[in-house]
């Protein structure tokens, strides 16, 4: 129990966090004339920001199954390089089960948190440890979406863009700082525009263009600026 607590207290900063992005994305389902609930159902099976914003985008885009299963994979990708780095800390002891509970709730913000400890990470721990951000993400998007109706209407068209700006928050700190992450970003948005501005692409879907910016932009960054060695730890 001890443990478990230990985690829920580690896990708390990061439901705080939570809260207010997945409030945003409440609102923005909601104003966009899907049912009321799904934003909190997408919340509770997902737990991805990045996936859930790009993944709406794509449904009122009208995307197929496949360009959304697509996008959604190259987006959550890193997931697997991160359970990969915290499966070294885990106990040995777990099995099977419990590390597919936990493996839910890895996110950017758990995964950074959890591979600094120095301990051990037990099942307690970490149940404990993604039982709150899990709780916050899907308690915001469920407020979100039910407060949404009594917001003004100014407010309600302003969330129209939450999904750009939570975007351009990511990456226009990244791209100061790494001339790599500019230039990817440079090429990707240049493709985006191309797809969207020249006539020869009209064919393709919306869902589609987004999938070929994205692998454009990352095959030029694999190539230009290979990472010669990962720490898994980082």
């Amino acid at each position: 129990m001890n443990e478990f607590i230990c985690g829920c207290k580690k896990g708390t900063p990061i439901a705080l966090g939570y809260f207010p992005v997945a409030f945003s994305f409440g609102v923005l389902v909601a104003s966009s004339g899907l049912p009321l609930g799904l934003a909190t159902l997408i919340s509770l099976t997902n737990l991805t920001s990045s996936g859930q914003f790009a993944g709406i985008s794509l449904i009122l885009a009208n995307a197929s199954y496949l360009e959304i299963a697509a996008t959604l994979l190259m987006i959550n990708a890193r997931y697997f390089l991160m359970s990969l780095s915290l499966s070294q800390k885990i106990d040995k002891k777990m099995n099977t089960l419990q590390r597919m509970i936990i493996s839910f709730g890895i996110t950017d913000e758990t995964f950074s948190v959890a591979s600094i400890q120095q301990e051990t990470l037990t099942f307690r721990f970490m149940l404990g440890f993604i039982l709150l951000p899990i709780v916050g993400w899907t308690s915001g998007t469920l407020v979100g979406e039910t407060l949404m109706n009594f917001l003004p209407t100014v407010l309600q068209s302003a969330m129209g863009i939450a999904l750009y700006g939570m975007f351009l928050a990511i990456i226009i700190p990244a791209s100061g700082k790494s001339r790599a992450i500019l230039e990817v970003v440079v090429i990707s948005a240049a493709m985006s525009m191309l797809f969207y501005y020249v006539p020869l692409f009209d064919g393709i879907s919306s869902g589609l263009k987004l999938i070929l910016a994205t692998l454009i932009g990352a095959v030029y960054g694999a190539l230009h600026h290979p990472i010669m060695e990962v720490n898994a730890y980082e």
